[in-house]
């Protein structure tokens, strides 16, 4: 997969970008069951007293809890309230709000950061607690016999005037201390929240004794709360969608450079690499397995890397709420994994078969498509339906298989979120009915227990998904990967100027890649500037096989070829074929226009160029009988155009080159007698000083060429001139008596 990793590497920035943001994005949704767990708890429970350090005290009270609170600890306190009193300069800034002050001393808290306030809190916590138990019991004394007995006081031996609370101040620190500690003991047994949750409702108490607005204050801090909740649903929407555009936008950019690698690198393929992969495979791998690397790209960047993040600070934040309900969510992640480790085992094999079967319905439907005119004439129309359509059923027989095993997640995933939500609220209710936790912390654990499973779903749902492009990725690699059997010389030499196009063919031998025997044998022979060499033989002689080693095509197993006493092997490929006019055997028409398919071959080419060509290749006729000429469309592959106007076309391209070597690969097999006349005739005016090879089953085609290479099972049985020829060689000999008159020919 190295081959692809480089394709990650420009959209780096915009990954960790996506990263920052899906930090974000998790750590706001974290947030939202915390402040549901507050305005059910402290907004609606306690009715909105966030901590035990009250916005206003009486001094009275403040006395009491000093009871319970070191010197230096009051230190604190005091420096974060202002005692104020009736004569106090902003008493009538605090009456209004306080009506008590008329007959009170009140101390106001201090506009304090929340740091501050939670030291605060801290302090006057347990004080708080232990003090309304106090009172609570100074204030029912029939209720307050087993706490005098616990204080070892027996209130008719105080002196007189002495209350409790006097009592206790009189007391050492260390003895207050233990007793404000035997007093809580019950609470904290239940939980630390539940001392926070008492503190609370003292605090509550005291406010109301104050004459505070309890209605606008618990109202005020669900707005408050709830207005946060809002702020961070509108900030993790924010940062989903600003995810979903990057992850969209790195997914379709590697795609296409992904799609550019393939196509720069098949345009480098020479015929052996395109021997061991199909067109149709081709296709798939450049569109399909590409798509398929796209969507799970984008999926990789907005859940892979997300699951983690919400699923650790999920578990961490519901361990905080509750570590007695932890193994519910491990029984659920364990009951997913099993079944998502199950279809995963069962779905892989699929996609890798999947694939193979794409392929095989766009190789059927090619060559259906292609060949349709072939099929519609021995009326195998039934038949190619038949071969299409079990190439269908087998793609679709596969779909259906691994979509039926995926859907029973679902279902299944919803059954055990399910089971885990009644479960976390049976469990919960009675901890909640035993003051071990409050409803709120209940609900934001069952809340967080399913951000945790959805997180262990989003990773298992990838790991279905991954198998799929897993296969593709390896499929693209494959092409990626392939190493090119002709290269560049890392020292490339160029051809001396002026260039005169002598071909030189050294005992050249050639043998395709895993044939047991050579195609060509010992090949010899020189082809001369303002010569054609003219090439015939048998089918399967290896006609072609020899034009396509000149381009370098095919890579010669043995021998030198030479072109100006150079070998081509020294040359890139690119300066060899800048010097070349090819016409091959199936003539390659372009969809466009007549226009882009000659300037195909120089784009640089004038109309007077366009003009000769088109008059050489003998295509004037029908170009100019068509009211758009030049601009005439070409539909794709020249299905428009009959097959002698394709290859008179694929002339007039090569031609518009001005190449100093034309290879004409066998092109004039769809052109009547006098056409190929008048096409060789024009052809030999105009390629001039040209070294000119033609490749032919017609003994007429190169019957005038000064030099004919006649070719058996790959090795040159004949070369000369046509006399010279028909007196020596044999076969060439035959093969024009069976094609020419014998009087003619003689």
């Amino acid at each position: 997969m190295k081959k692809l990793v480089k394709y990650v590497k420009p959209y780096l920035f915009m990954i960790f970008l996506s990263v920052g943001l899906l930090f974000a994005q998790a750590n706001l949704d974290l947030q939202l069951p915390d402040y549901l767990s507050n305005i059910i708890d402290t907004g609606i429970q306690q009715g909105g007293v966030e901590n035990a350090a009250p916005l206003a005290i009486r001094q009275q009270e403040m006395d009491r809890l000093f009871i319970f609170i070191s010197s230096t600890n009051q230190t604190v306190v005091l420096e974060s309230y202002t005692l104020v009193m009736e004569n106090s300069s902003d008493f009538s800034e605090y009456v209004i709000d306080y009506p008590i002050l008329q007959n009170e001393s009140l101390y106001i808290r201090n506009k304090l950061k929340w740091k501050e306030i939670r030291t605060v809190s801290d302090i006057l916590e347990r004080p708080f607690v232990g003090v309304f138990i106090l009172e609570q019991a100074i204030a029912n004394p029939e209720n307050a016999t087993a706490l005098w007995d616990a204080l070892g006081v027996d209130p008719s031996t105080l002196p007189p005037g002495m209350d409790l609370f006097d009592y206790l101040e009189s007391l050492p620190f260390i003895n207050r201390k233990l007793i404000l500690k035997g007093i809580i003991s019950s609470f904290e047994a239940m939980g630390k929240n539940m001392v926070s949750q008492m503190a609370a409702f003292a605090v509550r108490q005291e406010y109301e004794t104050i004459g505070m607005n309890m209605n606008k204050l618990q109202r005020n801090y669900i707005l408050k709360a709830g207005g946060l909740m809002l702020l961070m649903t509108l900030l993790s929407v924010v940062c989903t969608i600003s995810v979903g555009f990057l992850s969209a936008k790195i997914a379709a950019g590697m795609a296409r450079d992904i799609r550019a690698g393939l196509f720069e690198k098949i345009e480098g393929f020479s015929g052996t690499e395109f021997d061991s992969f199909s067109t149709a495979s081709l296709i798939t791998r450049s569109t399909n397995d590409v798509t398929q690397i796209q969507a799970v790209t984008s999926m990789i960047i907005r859940m892979v890397f997300y699951a983690p993040i919400l699923g650790i600070g999920g578990i961490i934040h519901a361990l905080n709420k509750n570590t007695s309900m932890w193994w519910l969510i491990g029984v659920a992640v364990l009951a997913l994994l099993v079944l998502v480790l199950t279809v995963f085992l069962i779905a892989v094999p699929k996609f890798n078969k999947m694939q193979s079967l794409i392929d095989r319905i766009n190789l059927v439907a090619r060559e259906g498509l292609t060949g349709m005119l072939v099929v519609r004439a021995f009326n195998r129309e039934k038949y190619e339906e038949n071969r299409f359509d079990q190439a269908n059923l087998n793609l679709t027989g596969v779909s259906l298989f691994i979509n039926r095993v995926i859907v029973i997640l679902m279902p299944f995933m919803m059954f055990v979120l399910s089971g885990l939500s009644l479960s976390i609220i049976w469990i919960g209710s009675h901890q909640v009915a035993d003051g071990f936790m409050q409803v709120g912390d209940m609900m934001a654990f069952m809340q967080y227990s399913m951000q945790i499973v959805f997180a262990f779903l989003l990773m298992t749902m990838m790991f279905i998904l991954l198998p799929r492009a897993v296969v593709s990725a390896r499929r693209i690699n494959e092409v990626l990967q392939t190493e090119e059997v002709i290269k560049d010389p890392p020292n490339p030499k160029t051809f001396v100027e002026p260039f005169k196009g002598k071909v030189e063919f050294r005992n050249v031998s050639f043998r395709y890649p895993g044939a047991e025997s050579d195609v060509l044998h010992n090949i010899n022979f020189t082809a001369l500037p303002g010569q054609t060499t003219g090439i015939i033989g048998a089918t399967g002689s290896g006609k072609s096989t020899l034009a396509k080693l000149i381009l370098r095509f095919y890579e010669a197993t043995s021998g030198e070829i030479l072109i100006d006493n150079l070998n081509i092997k020294e040359v890139t490929q690119q300066t060899l074929r800048e010097k070349i006019g090819f016409v091959p055997q199936k003539s390659a028409l372009f969809s466009g226009t007549i226009r882009s398919n000659l300037l195909f071959a120089n784009e640089n080419a004038d109309e007077q160029l366009l003009e000769q060509a088109i008059e050489v290749s003998q295509a004037k006729e029908f170009v100019y009988s068509k009211p758009e000429r030049f601009d005439m469309e070409i539909a794709q592959g020249g299905m428009n155009v009959s097959g002698g106007q394709k290859q008179r076309l694929s002339i007039a391209r090569a031609l518009v080159k001005r190449a100093p070597i034309y290879v004409f690969d066998d092109c004039v097999s769809a052109l009547d007698f006098k056409t190929d006349a008048a096409l060789r005739k024009a052809l030999k005016e105009s390629t001039g000083e040209s070294t000119v090879f033609m490749v032919s089953q017609r003994v007429s085609t190169i019957k005038n060429a000064e030099q004919i290479l006649v070719l058996d099972e790959g090795k040159i049985v004949g070369k000369g001139t046509h006399d010279e020829l028909m007196e020596t060689c044999p076969i060439y000999r035959e093969i024009a008596i069976s094609q020419l008159e014998l009087e003619e020919a003689l």
